[in-house]
This record gives C-alpha cells, sequence and structure tokens, in this order.
C-alpha cells in the first residue's frame, strides 16, 4: 500500500517554430514553459481509488474491486464472450488479448474502440464526448487500468492534479496531465522508484525510467487526441526541446510546390537558426541575440500567413505588441488559438503591463512566464508554494 504523500510536476510546452510545417517534414523547435501541471498523490482509503482535477470540474472515486472488475468485463468482450460475474472478471483478465494489448510494450498502439468504449460505459460518458473533463476522466482510467495490468495491482491512493496551463490553448496542458499521471501511477505501482530521498525537496527519474513515463504518457495522450505527434509529452517528460519530424500532405503545398515549397524551407531553417542561438545563450547572455530572435517572430509569422493558418485576431495581438516595441507570433495550431510574445530581458516591467492591459482590452488572456523548465519532477509537497498548496486542496 502507499503510504507518502508527494507531488508530480510537469511542464507546458510552446512552439518557438515549425508549427504546420512540421507535418511536412520539417523541424520544429519546442521548448519547456514554465507553466506547470502538477499532482498531489496520497495514500486513500482501503480500497478505494479517488481523481479530483478542480480545474474542469472532476471529482471521482471508484471501489478497487470494482475496477479489477472493469478490467475483467473488458477481457470478457475480448474474447467475444459474456461478461463474467461481478467481483470474479479480474481472475482471469492478465490472459486476456485485449488485457495483454492494454499492457503492453507497444506504445505506438492506440487504444481500441472496444477498450474507451468499455471505459465510458463504466464512467458513465456519453458517445463522443470530448469535454476536458470527459477526456480527462477517460485517459485516467485508461491509464490506471492498464498500468496496474501491467505492474501491479490497482492503487487504494488519492490524486488530485491542478494546472497553471489553460486548456485547448496549444501549450501541452493535456500532455503535462498524462506525464503526470503516468509518472505517480508507475511509482505507486513499483515500476519505477521513489527517487525524493527525507529531507529532499526535488528529485527526478533515472533517464531509463523517463523513457517509460514518457512512453505511457503517450498513450495517454492517444486517449485524448487519437494520432498526436508525441512531441508534448517528451517535452512534458525531459524538459527540452524537441525536433519532430513526420511527414504529411497538404492541399496548398501539394497544388503551388513552387510557391510554397521555398516557404517551408524558410521555417525550417527559422527552427535550426533559433535552436543554434538558444544554445549559444547559455555560453555567452548577450543582448545581441534577441533582435536576431526578433526577426526570427516576424519572418515566421509572415510565412504562417502565407500558409493560411492566420487568423485575424493574431494579427491584432502583433499589431498590439508592435506598438508597444514587441515581436509576437502564432503558435500551434494557429486559427485564432494561442500566440507568443518576446520579452527581452531590457523590457522595462510599465511597457510590459501596458501591453497586457491593451490586450486584455481587445479580449485576449495573457499569462507571462519564461521558456526553459525542467521535466516531469517529484516534490514534497512542503516544498510547493502556497499558491500551488491552495489549488490542490481545493478538491
Amino acid at each position: 500500500m502507499w503510504r507518502r504523500e508527494l507531488a508530480v510536476s510537469a511542464p507546458g510546452k510552446v512552439i518557438l517554430h515549425g508549427e504546420h510545417a512540421v507535418v511536412l517534414g520539417k523541424v520544429a523547435l519546442a521548448v519547456a514553459l514554465d507553466l506547470r501541471t502538477f499532482l498531489r498523490l496520497r495514500p486513500g482509503a482501503e480500497g478505494r481509488l479517488s481523481v479530483s482535477l478542480p480545474g474542469v470540474g472532476v471529482r471521482r472515486s471508484w471501489d478497487t474491486p470494482g475496477l479489477r472488475a472493469l478490467r475483467g468485463r473488458i477481457a470478457g468482450k475480448a474474447r467475444g464472450k459474456e461478461a463474467l460475474p461481478r467481483g470474479t472478471e479480474g481472475l482471469s483478465c492478465l490472459n486476456s488479448p485485449l488485457l495483454a494489448s492494454i499492457a503492453g510494450d507497444d506504445e505506438s498502439k492506440s487504444p481500441s474502440v472496444e477498450q474507451l468504449d468499455a471505459l465510458r460505459e463504466f464512467a458513465g460518458i456519453a458517445a463522443g464526448a470530448s469535454a476536458p473533463e470527459s477526456l480527462a476522466t477517460l485517459a485516467f482510467l485508461y491509464m490506471c487500468l492498464a498500468i496496474s495490468a501491467k505492474y501491479g495491482d490497482v492503487p487504494s491512493v488519492e490524486i488530485v492534479v491542478w494546472s497553471e496551463l489553460p486548456t485547448g490553448a496549444g501549450l501541452g496542458s493535456s500532455a503535462a496531465y498524462a506525464v503526470c499521471l503516468a509518472a505517480a501511477l508507475l511509482m505507486v505501482c513499483g515500476a519505477i522508484s521513489c527517487p525524493l530521498q527525507e529531507g529532499e525537496s526535488t528529485a527526478r527519474w533515472t533517464e531509463e525510467e523517463l523513457t517509460l513515463i514518457n512512453s505511457w504518457a503517450f498513450r495517454g495522450e492517444r486517449v485524448i487526441h487519437g494520432n498526436p505527434s508525441g512531441v508534448d509529452n517528451a517535452v512534458g517528460t525531459w524538459g527540452r526541446w524537441s525536433p519532430e519530424i513526420p511527414s504529411r500532405k497538404n492541399h496548398t503545398v501539394k497544388e503551388f510546390p513552387a510557391i510554397m515549397n521555398p516557404v517551408l524551407d524558410s521555417i525550417d531553417a527559422i527552427s535550426q537558426e533559433c535552436q543554434s542561438v538558444l544554445e549559444a545563450m547559455p555560453a555567452n547572455p548577450s543582448p545581441e541575440h534577441y533582435p536576431v530572435l526578433e526577426e526570427f517572430f516576424d519572418i515566421n509569422q509572415h510565412h504562417l500567413n502565407v500558409l493560411g493558418v492566420g487568423h485575424p485576431s493574431l494579427d491584432r495581438l502583433c499589431q498590439v505588441t508592435a506598438s508597444h516595441s514587441l515581436h509576437s507570433k502564432l503558435t500551434g495550431a494557429g486559427g485564432g488559438g494561442c500566440g507568443i510574445t518576446l520579452l527581452p530581458p531590457d523590457t522595462s516591467p510599465l511597457a510590459v503591463e501596458a501591453a497586457k492591459q491593451d490586450l486584455c482590452a481587445c479580449g485576449f488572456e495573457c499569462w507571462e512566464t519564461k521558456i526553459g523548465a525542467p521535466g516531469v519532477t517529484l516534490h514534497s509537497c512542503s516544498s510547493l508554494s502556497a499558491q500551488v498548496l491552495h489549488a490542490l486542496a481545493q478538491s
């Protein structure tokens, strides 16, 4: 039985350059964002597993025998037979092909429709429900059953998750959630160590354990997004930039290759040049780097408009910040979602506050943060800030 009260956190991510070009075989430059998701883990009542997500209004609790029985019912469906009687199904669930699929090592394998339908029915989630609270609950159940099927019994613990990240903004909130869940559940089930010694504030896992956390977080992301790239959970796990190079087709590029391919090549070059600048900055933190980064923002924003992923609201964002001598671009999906603004270290607080006020007056929400943050981390609860402790207590 788990006996310690600890916390896990993971960062969000922001794509500096390469969004949209990445799905056409170019490099995307993603970095950890110093806005984090926090998970508090503590012993629960014997035979109960509870999860609370105050940010999306989720508070659920299940008895662990019922969760074991759910694994058995899924196993019965996999064999094409009637479900076993409630309370006895778990006895044979580990022999089922479906449970073997759930708990297997192939991280590229998506949860099956049958698995997800059974979990939805159990949790009372309507078919096709896509609200954050529904997907978060579904991912929690899937990861709990899958990890416990492979590494141990369903744990009797209480889990609370709260995030500084906005949902649906393209900043990796779902991946940070999945990374925190993977780390906590793997640790409770004994698949990875508990590296935090008494008296320590924070600790991190070994590279081998981080790889396991990342693979399970990717599975959780697949429950939420279907076919994610894997870059968000990788940044949440390791906390460093990650080039991602998948390949898909785009009808505009296919239709006008002589026009669009040079644009994509330029975006690719910006990603790689920006990476070089960022890698040089720790050893040589010269203010001369920032005008270069600002130029990259401006050029790439124009390119993204050429690709057709801009939006009037993003144009307005760029106009407002430019009036304060700041440089912005879209990040992530575009189409009016989220933008980022570069704040060089010599930017006055008054200028930042004035820009934020003007943006809020236009209907934008603003978060001021830094890029570059540690990946998934284990904390003593006493080391967390008062704000985080208060948020986790609202469960």
